[in-house]
C-alpha cells in the first residue's frame, strides 16, 4: 500500500496539524507490513505558486518536481493531509500542492455532461487545526473547499480530523488534541 503524507503547516515542532497527521501516519506503520510511505513538507520544501511560466514549462526543474507531485499523488492509495486553517481557508503552500495534483486529463476531464474525476479509488485523511472552532460556521472556507477538490477529481472517501479551539488556551490546546488522537480513523484501505 502506497501512502502520501503532506504537511503544511509553518509551524514546525509546534504545529498540532503535523503532530497529529504523524499519528494517523503513525497508525498506518503499525498496522500495515507492506507500507510504502512518501512524505512532503510544504512549509520546507514548497511547490512554487503556479504562474504562467510553469504552464509553459519554461523551467525544467520546476517542471520535473511537479511532475513528481502528480505521480506521487496518482500513485497513493491513502493521502494524509497536515492542513491548518489560515484565515478561514488553508495555507497557501498546501493550495499550490492542489493545483499541480488538479490536472485536466490526469485527476478529472471535461465532458458534454460536466466534469468527470479520475483519480477515485483514494482514501483522504485530512488533520485540521484550528485556532477557532468553525465546524458547521460559514466562516469554515476550509473542509468545504477541501472536500469539493478532492470530490471533483473522483474521490469522495474523505475524513477530516479535527483539533479545534486550540489557539483559546492551554487547556482548550491540549483537549483539543487528546480529543483528536481518540478520534484518529482506522487504518485500512477502505474499499474504492
Amino acid at each position: 500500500m502506497k501512502l502520501l503524507h503532506i504537511d503544511a503547516s509553518a509551524l514546525g515542532d509546534n504545529s498540532v496539524s503535523r503532530q497529529l497527521s504523524a499519528a494517523v501516519v503513525g497508525r498506518f506503520k503499525d498496522s500495515a507490513t507492506d507500507l510504502d510511505v512518501s512524505y512532503r513538507d510544504l512549509d520546507a520544501n514548497p511547490i512554487p505558486h503556479l504562474r504562467g511560466s510553469s504552464l509553459a514549462q519554461l523551467d525544467a526543474t520546476e517542471t520535473a518536481d511537479a511532475q513528481q507531485v502528480l505521480e506521487q499523488f496518482l500513485a497513493a492509495d491513502v493521502v494524509v493531509i497536515g492542513a491548518p486553517m489560515y484565515n478561514f481557508s488553508i495555507p497557501s503552500t498546501l493550495k499550490a500542492w492542489i493545483d499541480r495534483v488538479a490536472v485536466a486529463g490526469k485527476t478529472f476531464k471535461y465532458t458534454e455532461a460536466g466534469p468527470v474525476g479520475l483519480a477515485g479509488g483514494k482514501r483522504v485523511i485530512i488533520v485540521s487545526s484550528r485556532g477557532g472552532i468553525y465546524t458547521d460556521s460559514p466562516a469554515d472556507f476550509q473542509e468545504p473547499l477541501l472536500r469539493q477538490v478532492f470530490a471533483f477529481m473522483g474521490i469522495n472517501d474523505v475524513e477530516f480530523v479535527r483539533a479545534e479551539g486550540i489557539a483559546y488556551s492551554p487547556k482548550h490546546r491540549e483537549e483539543a488534541i487528546a480529543a483528536a488522537l481518540a478520534n484518529l480513523p482506522e487504518a485500512e484501505l477502505a474499499a474504492a
